[in-house]
């Protein structure tokens, strides 16, 4: 069966309030069957010092996402993919009968253009944009909002993204939660150490993360 996916990737270093209240309000303004968290086994733009191990972070993910229409995932590790460009390829030959959007927020608009062929991933599939409090103003201004501004779609359309060809962009206006995983990391350091010893199995692909 068909299911219009939306996909939120990141660390999750750790998954707060911030990412489900983001993520629900996704699934009501562009009427998603599902959100799919894609915890990442290593950004490659973020440092690896400070980074918890994948299944402590799949764990937190799984605890915040509980109860929703939210499904964490390190299918990553199986796919063996590490850029974003290979991923969204890879799940488009993994569920051809899924619709899948790319979710990010401000803050990711605003680097897009370092990204591995983000040009590619914006002709895939389509792109939902999250307002995120202070960095609304540099994702505007930004070298990939400059060549994906002509693609923008209105966002009283967000609805009929599946009928959208792409690239198509749609900005969304939502007030998430101010904090951030690194405030969380600066006030806990050690919060993985919950997880350690606790066996995680991946929602999506149902195989144990280790």
């Amino acid at each position: 069966m068909m299911k219009r996916i939306g996909l939120l990737g990141g660390s999750f270093n750790p998954a707060h309030d911030g990412h489900r209240d983001i993520s629900r309000f996704a699934i009501h303004a562009l009427r998603l069957d599902e959100v799919w968290w894609l915890v990442s086994p290593g950004n490659p733009l973020k440092p690896r010092a400070g980074m918890a191990p994948l299944p402590a972070r799949l764990a937190r993910a799984r605890k915040v996402a509980r109860r929703n229409l939210i499904r964490p995932t390190a299918i990553e590790t199986q796919l063996r993919t590490r850029y974003t460009i290979d991923t969204v390829k890879a799940l488009r030959r993994r569920y051809p009968r899924h619709r899948f959007l790319w979710l990010m927020g401000a803050d990711n608009l605003a680097q897009f253009g370092q990204w591995k062929d983000w040009r590619g991933i914006a002709r895939i599939m389509p792109i939902a944009v999250i307002a995120r409090p202070g960095y609304d103003e540099a994702a505007r201004g930004s070298p990939a909002m400059g060549w994906l501004r002509r693609f923008v779609r209105p966002a009283r359309q967000s609805a009929a993204w599946t009928d959208w060809r792409p690239p198509a962009l749609v900005l969304l206006r939502f007030r998430p939660d101010p904090r951030s995983a690194t405030l969380l990391r600066q006030a806990d350091p050690l919060w993985h150490r919950e997880y350690e010893h606790k066996r995680v199995r991946d929602p999506l692909t149902r195989r144990l993360i280790v």
